[in-house]
């Protein structure tokens, strides 16, 4: 893994202020906003910038309140097997 502050991973590309780039070793590219600690994961950087920009909405409480996270999680596709700790507690 490392770390590119400067942007240079997908070219010249310069990050906005207060984010930085973490290539991992599996490809995927993590973009972390330095000063609340939210990161997110994409196969570019745009596509982690993109990820992070919709975490930093739920992070700062400005994202869209879903009202049945059971069927939202069924709509896409995400198969949540519930262990025997109960619940994650998002889910509560």
């Amino acid at each position: 893994m490392s770390t590119d502050a400067d942007g240079g991973g997908d070219g010249d590309r310069t990050p906005p202020a207060g984010v930085e780039f973490v290539h991992e070793d599996d490809g995927r590219v993590t973009a972390r906003h330095v000063e609340s600690g939210v990161a997110s994961f994409g196969d570019t950087e745009v596509e982690a910038l993109r990820q992070l920009a919709d975490a930093l909405d739920s992070h700062f409480g400005e994202g869209e309140e879903i009202d049945d996270p059971e069927a939202y999680l069924a709509e896409q596709g995400i198969d949540v097997e519930i262990g025997s700790d109960g619940p994650p507690p998002w889910l509560e």
